[in-house]
């Protein structure tokens, strides 16, 4: 039985010692959150599907995401900031990356160098766009039709951008569920290493409301930005999440 909705959720990395980084997700709390996706869809009923997805490219991914996933039968989807392919320190090579594949793992864009893209120049999109996808089409051998936005930021232009570079799905970063079939635009839960799986559980509990209170911080947050801007928003976030030097912002 196929769910009515499905929940994306949203990780980036994971880490085998609990870690005070948001959005480092211990292994272990990682395996208690699959099997409980595991039986959420062993269940004759439920209207709520979990569906799992990764940003960035980290080397967590391959080295413990991927055993997890394998042993449990468990499909995910990897966004990868293609231009950190091979070139940064922590993230997957293209090894890695072609093994993630392998083992029918999903594989989406994710920008070429994570900028911004409502702070692009229409070259600047080619390239975070077109060129990030033409670059996994052509290293996997495969068609590359998904795109998650760096750090969810979008506008109309972005959108078109997107078409026009070929990417039939945009993943955000707003935490709402997605009727089946999902649409163009995909809405997603940012995962942190403080929410106990108790909570997560609830979320997919018939008449949970904890989706719709989630919304509305987003939507205060989405203000925030606006009136604060991109730069100063960010510092904020790195000092309240305890961000890394070699970590990006946990909204994608």
């Amino acid at each position: 039985m196929q769910p009515s909705r499905r929940l994306f959720l949203l990780y980036h990395e994971l880490r085998p010692v609990r870690s005070s980084y948001s959005y480092a997700i211990e292994t272990m709390e990682f395996e208690k959150h699959c099997d409980l996706f595991v039986q959420l869809r062993q269940q004759e009923k439920f209207a709520l599907g979990p569906e799992l997805t990764f940003d960035d490219g980290h080397i967590s991914n391959s080295q413990y995401a991927l055993p997890i996933l394998s042993s449990r039968g468990i499909k995910a989807h990897f966004f990868i900031t293609v231009g950190w392919t091979g070139n940064r320190p922590n993230y997957m090579g293209w090894k890695e990356l072609g093994a993630l594949h392998e083992a029918g793992q999903s594989i989406g864009a994710h920008g070429w160098t994570h900028k911004l893209l409502t702070h692009c120049t229409e070259e600047e999109l080619r390239t975070e766009l077109g060129t990030a996808r033409l670059m996994l089409e052509d290293k996997l051998g495969t068609a590359i039709t998904t795109m998650s936005l760096p750090g969810g930021r979008y506008n109309r232009r972005v959108l078109a951008a997107c078409e026009e570079a070929g990417y039939t799905e945009v993943y955000t970063s707003v935490p709402r569920a997605e009727t089946a079939p999902i649409g163009s635009l995909v809405g997603r839960l940012n995962i942190r290493g403080d929410m106990t799986l108790e909570w997560i559980s609830s979320l997919f509990q018939p008449g949970s409301k904890v989706l719709n209170g989630l919304e509305r911080q987003y939507q205060m947050k989405a203000t925030a930005k606006t009136v604060l801007g991109d730069r100063l928003y960010e510092k904020l976030w790195a000092l309240l999440n305890r961000k890394e030097p070699d970590t990006y912002d946990g909204q994608g």
